[in-house]
């Protein structure tokens, strides 16, 4: 298990902050390499990521889904399951969303086995740690 914890920067209200997290089809694409397959619910897509890892290119396809939300306290869990394609691995990961005046926090704990895990937890790691920050940014820049 890997535990990640990234701010999200200032920048945009709350408010808008909160719709973007409850609009999976907007938020996934902040994920470099993340694209929306399917709408299944308000609360579920179906979704892909490219992940580079190394020299070692992988693509995973699951689902993201909105399992706890409380709009009073701005804060949100969003659960990623997903397989590796063509390979045995898997990348699951609980986020969790705090926001506030200041923009907010994102926790990320994440479970991966598979090559991509084989390639050892510091690697896992800082590629995790790259794609969060960047997602964060995205997360921002996001209209």
């Amino acid at each position: 298990m890997v535990e990640l914890d990234h701010p999200i920067p200032a920048g945009k209200s709350i408010d808008e902050n909160w719709n973007l997290v409850m609009d999976l089809e907007r938020l996934v694409p902040c994920v470099q390499g993340g694209t929306v397959k399917e709408k299944v619910s308000d609360e579920e897509v179906k979704a892909e990521i490219r992940i580079k890892m190394g020299a070692m290119s992988m693509k995973f396809a699951g689902t993201v889904s909105v399992v706890e939300h409380d709009e009073s306290a701005h804060t949100a869990v969003l659960r990623v399951k997903s397989r590796e394609v063509g390979g045995s691995g898997h990348a699951n990961a609980d986020v969790t969303f705090t926001l506030d005046d200041g923009g907010g926090n994102i926790h990320t704990a994440a479970q991966i086995t598979g090559k991509a895990a084989s390639m050892g937890e510091g690697t896992v790691s800082t590629v995790l740690e790259a794609l969060i920050a960047d997602f964060a940014n995205n997360f921002a820049a996001a209209a």
